[in-house]
């Protein structure tokens, strides 16, 4: 158990969380915080690796980082899907492509959020130390 290299994931995680918490109540454009939200997702998947001493995979995909470290409810699997789609389509520019909406964007946010909660919880880990 690695709860010193956690807690530093979960920091990093926690800094794009809460970018993205700021841009969305600032009206921000929704691409911006879409990767903003699939960073903070990576990154609290990939604290559960670290806290258990595992490699940590170089790969952004969520479906996979998921498959390896809590394999979530079915039901959130397409918010995976959506937040995947982040890292690529909105971290690259193409022409004409629309932001994703509002709505789209609270959704994930909110799952984020409480995914945040759901990790400090299974690890153990006081919220106060790593929203800093």
């Amino acid at each position: 158990m690695n709860k010193t290299s956690a807690k530093e994931w979960l920091r990093k995680a926690y800094h794009d969380l809460s970018s993205a918490e700021i841009l969305y109540k600032a009206n921000h454009f929704t691409d911006c915080i879409g990767v903003d939200l699939h960073y903070a997702i990576e990154k609290i998947f990939k604290t559960f690796l670290a806290h258990d001493n595992q490699k940590i995979p170089k790969t952004h995909n969520l479906l996979e980082l998921n498959e390896w470290v809590l394999q979530i409810d079915i039901q959130e699997i397409f918010i995976l899907h959506v937040a995947n789609r982040y890292h690529i389509e909105e971290s690259y520019h193409q022409y004409d492509r629309p932001l994703p909406s509002r709505e789209e964007i609270k959704e994930v946010l909110d799952f984020t959020s409480a995914l945040f909660e759901k990790a400090c919880k299974i690890l153990e880990i006081e919220k106060k130390d790593v929203m800093r």
